[in-house]
């Protein structure tokens, strides 16, 4: 695969990689793959929550004001 970045982009991946001690191809292969493990993880996330929404199970604005005025109390 070959990507190719603006010349301002391709300044501050170099800047950034010798920050990081990484050449400047793997610091970006770095980012790719950390990018796409949080992107994964996030729609993972975004399911699980549109299920418990689907479910009923979620506390209303109210509900969560309590909770909050309870954790104070204490």
């Amino acid at each position: 695969m070959e990507v190719h970045l603006s010349p301002e982009l391709q300044a501050k991946v170099e800047r950034a990689a010798a920050e990081n001690k990484s050449g400047a191809a793997e610091y970006v292969k770095q980012l790719v793959e950390h990018y796409v493990d949080h992107d994964a993880w996030f729609r993972q996330q975004v399911t699980r929550s549109l299920e418990q929404l689907d479910r009923g199970e979620f506390l209303t604005h109210e509900e969560v004001g309590a909770r909050i005025d309870q954790m104070f109390r204490k």
